[in-house]
Order: structure tokens, then sequence, then C-alpha cells
């Protein structure tokens, strides 16, 4: 099993070479159709000798009869060689298609996670490349080259006919290849700024059709237009400024093709003066050096497209060779949700070798199943890094992830991702019905699956409500759905199947009250059912249902523990001295830095957080407590007011109202 993992792998990371290597014995059938119809090319030469020199002479109608019937034979089986040549190379360039097309996808899929080095304006590309080869392949330009080899053959032709028109011949296809060269030395630069121009104009039309609304609303449309006719015009230069050398040499080297095969029948006829050729040689010396300088005229003339392919096929290869390895994959049980986090620490994207900032620094923790943890944070306090990193879309620069005790790349990456719902911060569904995106594009999903998951999230009666119900088309510009629809839409994918390990990324930025009830009760469930959940959050209801807590500032843990123990701790009160009546706190305080928050005084907070710590953790008469903001927009002056200090939000469940204790 391990040996045919590891092939599995080897195909994935290699599909490029793989396919190349196995379409060999392809190119050399290709080369044999070349050279049965190369010999056959010389048909017309032959023909036009035979009919000067011996019919012309002889007056035999039958002779002439007979060597045309040759030749009907001769063109039919070149016609069949040349379209089983065609044929061959177009079934090719798909064959190659099938085999390196889904690992092309599936590796620019994996480029264009956030912080991947392949990601940027020109991610798009490796399938654009493929489609250039592909082009190429099927195209008249790989003929030329296919025939190129056999330019020798019509040269000793003609230095059978007589060495001078061979070394005419020879000197003329040296300044055809010249022409040549220079074709490639004066378009090579221009065809690859052209395709860099070209690629980040693809990248800009494509988010500007994305961001449509906001340019609309802003009144951008005038300004994006014109930075696109901008880099559109530039794109066009580029590829003109290419072009323009191309087609004067092109034009060149067909003019002086045409004028060697006069200069041929003018050094023939005097040969034929001379009594050294017949008459019938002038004719098929002139057929055999057009011939033999038609591939190079066919290559200058396709230079560009050639080009671009080679870039093309260098670009691939160097994309599947950046493709980092994967480790072998054994058949694991299925995971419980046991996850071990051991000191892991991440640096933000960025060239290897440069200083990069350190997002996340040595954090570890340990979850088991039905636990529940919410990470809160201030913005840049590295929760959405911590996101990625647990459900396997980012690798730890330092440390490791275990699920169930092996690390994520241990696992079959089908089999994991059947085991981890991820709702990431920004949310995008795919082309594609409600069903499909919550099934998660799976071919063998079952309806009730997939309305078990709608209803866990709360979303079945508003599913049911749109006009075309599970069937309605997500991903299009005509969407009917609102944010925090397409977010809960998310959330009911992210816990298709429970998983047994959940990680929701924000899950209530675009919520009302009746969906943060409903993530509360979802949240519930999948720990109940013994499912572990992990939740980043701003806003204090998306922890309500958790057991534990974590506070991360700067990327490093400042707390980390049972929810109530380390809310209590933040705000230097112990859970017995909390109201038992206590709705959910307007804000904790969180000194993030050492000493930890749970050891600080009152006397050792500066004044402006004692007091305001004191005024939050200082329990309300029952007629005086209102319900707690759902935002910590209020707190976030505390940070800015004391130096290296965090500010957070939490809350807790909500408690059955009572009396709350009066304190002395």
């Amino acid at each position: 099993m391990l040996k045919a993992a590891a092939k599995g792998q080897a195909v994935a990371l290699n599909a490029y070479q793989l396919g190349l290597h196995k379409l060999r014995p392809a190119f050399v059938m290709v080369g044999l159709f070349s050279a049965v119809i190369n010999v056959l090319m010389l048909t017309g030469s032959i023909y036009m000798l035979q009919v000067y020199d011996r019919v012309l002479s002889s007056g035999s109608v039958p002779t002439l009869f007979g060597l045309f019937a040759i030749v009907v034979v001769l063109y039919a089986f070149l016609g069949y060689y040349d379209f089983l040549r065609t044929r061959s190379l177009s079934r090719m360039a798909i064959k190659l298609d099938q085999m390196t097309g889904a690992a092309t996808f599936r590796n620019w899929v994996r480029s264009g996670l956030p912080g991947d080095a392949g990601a940027g304006p020109m991610a798009g590309q490796p399938l654009r490349d493929l489609e250039v080869v592909r082009s190429f392949m099927s195209g008249p330009a790989i003929m030329a080259l296919f025939d190129l080899p056999w330019v020798p053959l019509y040269l000793g032709i003609l230095f059978f006919i007589h060495a001078w028109l061979g070394w005419l011949t020879v000197a003329g296809a040296g300044v055809v290849f010249l022409l040549a060269l220079a074709n490639r030395a004066v378009t090579r630069r221009a065809i690859l700024r052209s395709m860099a121009m070209d690629g980040a104009e693809r990248d800009f039309t494509e988010r500007s059709r994305r961001g449509a609304e906001a340019i609309q609303a802003m009144g951008m449309e005038q300004a994006i237009t014109a930075r696109w006719g901008a880099m559109h015009i530039a794109t066009l230069a580029a590829g003109q400024m290419g072009s323009d050398p191309s087609e004067m040499l092109a034009a060149a080297s067909r003019a002086f093709r045409m004028l060697l095969q006069s200069a041929i029948l003018t050094l023939g006829a005097l040969l034929v003066l001379r009594g050294e050729i017949s008459g019938g040689m002038i004719i098929a010396s002139s057929i055999l050096t057009g011939r033999a300088l038609t591939p190079v005229d066919q290559i200058i003339g396709q230079w560009r497209s050639m080009a671009r392919a080679l870039e093309a096929h260098r670009n691939l290869g160097a994309f599947f060779a950046a493709q980092p390895a994967q480790k072998q994959q054994i058949d694991l049980p299925a995971p419980t949700g046991q996850i071990t986090v051991t000191r892991v620490s991440k640096l933000a994207p960025g060239k290897p070798g440069t200083d990069r900032a350190r997002i996340l620094n040595q954090v570890s923790f340990t979850l088991e199943p039905g636990d529940g943890l919410g990470v809160i944070g201030n913005s840049a306090s590295g929760k959405s890094t911590l996101a990625r990193l647990l459900v396997g879309a980012w690798g730890p620069d330092a440390g490791e992830v275990r699920l169930d005790g092996a690390t994520l790349d241990q696992w079959d990456p089908v089999k994991l991702g059947r085991a981890i719902g991820y709702l990431p911060q920004t949310l995008e569904m795919l082309p594609g019905t409600i069903r499909d995106n919550i099934a998660r594009f799976d071919p063998e999903a079952d309806d009730g699956s997939v309305i078990a998951a709608a209803k866990l999230a709360g979303v079945h009666e508003m599913i049911l409500r749109l006009p075309e119900g599970y069937a309605t088309r997500l991903g299009g510009a005509e969407m009917p759905l609102s944010g925090g629809q397409i977010q809960r839409l998310g959330l009911a994918r992210a816990i298709y199947r429970q998983p047994r390990l959940v990680v929701l990324d924000e899950p209530n930025s675009n919520l009302d009250v009746a969906g943060d009830d409903a993530l509360a009760q979802t949240i519930a469930a999948l720990r109940a059912a013994g499912s572990v959940v992990i939740v980043m959050a701003h806003r204090p209801s998306a922890i309500a249902a958790v057991n534990k807590v974590m506070i991360l500032h700067s990327g490093t843990v400042a707390q980390f523990g049972d929810k109530e123990e380390v809310l209590a701790a933040v705000t230097g009160r112990t859970a017995a001295a909390q109201a038992p009546s206590a709705v959910v706190p307007e804000a904790v305080e969180a000194a993030a830095t050492v000493p930890e928050v749970s050891q600080r005084t009152d006397a050792e907070m500066p004044p402006k957080v004692a007091a305001r710590v004191k005024a939050m953790t200082t329990p309300k008469s029952a007629a005086s407590q209102t319900p707690a903001p759902q935002s910590m927009e209020n707190v976030h002056d505390l940070a800015a007011a004391t130096p290296r200090t965090a500010v957070f939000r939490a809350a807790q469940p909500p408690a059955k109202p009572t009396t709350p204790k009066v304190q002395p």
C-alpha cells in the first residue's frame, strides 16, 4: 500500500514530465510518419524529371499515363500518412491535457492559498501554459520541426544532381537560418514581456469584475476603466513590438526563398547550356530547393507561437518542480478529533531568506473530542493564521500540528478533508447549486446528509423559502443571497457529515441575533457529538457554547484554559467572586504580557486600565443590567493607552436571570 501511495504521489508531483515521457512512443511514431511523408514528397520532383527527360523525348503516351498512375497512388499514400500524423499530434495534445490537466489544476488551486509562494498575479498561468502547449502540439509549427531533420535529404539529392545546385541551396538555407536566429533574438524579450503583461491584465480584469459592486457604488468605474485601458494598451504595444520585426523577417524569408528558386532555375539553365544536366533536372532542382527550405520558412513564420510554447513548457516544468514534496501516506483509521499543537511558529509570507515577521510564536495546546475552544484577540493577533494551520491550509515554519497523533501531512488528503470542517473568514461559494456547495461537490453525496447539515446549521427553512430551494444556483452575478445567508451556508458546508475537527474563523461576522443563536446551537450539537470545535472570534456571542478559551496577543498565547477560569483570571477576579447570575460582561481586559494577567493586581495595572476593569467586573443591580453589546469597538482604546496590553472581548453562556449578590 505504501508503494502504491508513493507511486500516486509521484504522479501528482511530476505529472507534466511523466505525461511527456508516456508520449515518447507516440512522438517516435509521428517521426516515422514524417519520414514516410518526406520521402513521398520526392514524388513531384521525380515525376517532372521523368516527364521532361523521358516522355517528351520519346513521345510515349502509355509511359506518361503509367507514370501518372504511379503518382496518383503515391500522392494517395502521402495524404494518408499526412492525415495520420496530424491526427496523432492532435490526439497526443488531448492525451497530455488529460494526463496533466487535473494535477495542474489541483496544484494551481493549492498555489492560491494565502501566503503560498505561487500566489500572485500570475497564479493562473499554469492552466494557460498547458493550453499553449496543447495548441502548439496540434498546430503547424510542430510539423515543421518534424520535417526539419529531412532537409539534408533534399540537399543530398541536389548535390547528386550537381554540386553547384547543392552549394547554392546550402548558401540559401544559411541565409534563411540566419534570418530565423535574428527573429528569435529580436522577439524573445518582447514575447516574454507581452506574456507577463497579458497575465497581469487578465488578473486585473477578473478582480475588477468580482469587485463590480464596490466599483459601481463608489464611482470608480471611470478610473478602473482608465487603468485597464492603460494596461491593455501597454500589453498590445509589447505584443506589437514582438510582432513587427517577426513580420518583417518572415516576409524577407519568403521573398528570399522565391528569389532562391529563381536563382536555382538560372543556374540550372546555365548548366543545361553547358551540357552538364538535362532539362528535366532544372524543374526537379527547383522543386527540391523549395521543399528543402519550406520547414525553415514555416519555423520563421510560426516563431512567435513556438517561442510562447517553449516558454510555457519551461513555466510548467518550473511550476511542478516548485511544488513541495509530500510524505508517504497510509490508510489511517478515521480520526476521533484529538488535536495537539506543539510549539507552532509561523512567519509572515515572503521570499525565503528575507527577514519575515512572526505571526505566531511557540503556540501549544491540546484539545480532546467534545472540546470547544474560543480563540480571542485583537486584529492581527494571529487568529486566522492559527485557523489555517489547524486545517492544513498552511504549514508551520516550526513545531507541528497533530490529529490523533499523526501530523496532517501523514493523512490521505481526501480522508483528512472529510474529517475537517472549515469556515474561512473570507467566504466565496463556488459556482453550482446550494446542494453542491453544502455537499462539497461530492458526487456520492446523498440528500439526507445535505439536509442534515443544513438543519444543523439552521438554514434548512431559509433554503426552502428560496424559489428553487436546494437547486438555487450560487457563484453568479445574480446570486440571490445576502452575506449573512452565504456565511450560514458556509457553516452548513463546514459541518457536512459532522467532521471531527471544525474550525470557524469569525463565523458570526455577518450574522444577526437569530444567526448567533443558531451558531451557538450548532456548536453545542457538534460538541455533543464528539467533534472538536475551534472558534476564532471578535464578538462574544461566538464563544458562548465553548468550554475553553485562548487569548492570543501578538501571536503568543497569553492565556489558555477553561473558559470560566480564563475569564476570571483576565478580570482579576476568581470564579467564586462572580455573581451566579452574571450575563455576558461588557468586555474583558487581558494584559497579555508577563507577568501573567491573572497575577497582576489593580496596583500593578495603569490607573486607566484598572478603573475600566473594575467598572466592567463590578456587578450591577438587576434593575440596571442591560444586554451586552455585540462588538469590541469600545475596548480597543485600552490597548492604545496601555503599552504591551491586549484588549479582548469574551463571553459566557447566558445564565438564568437571578438577583445578583450585592458587593459590600
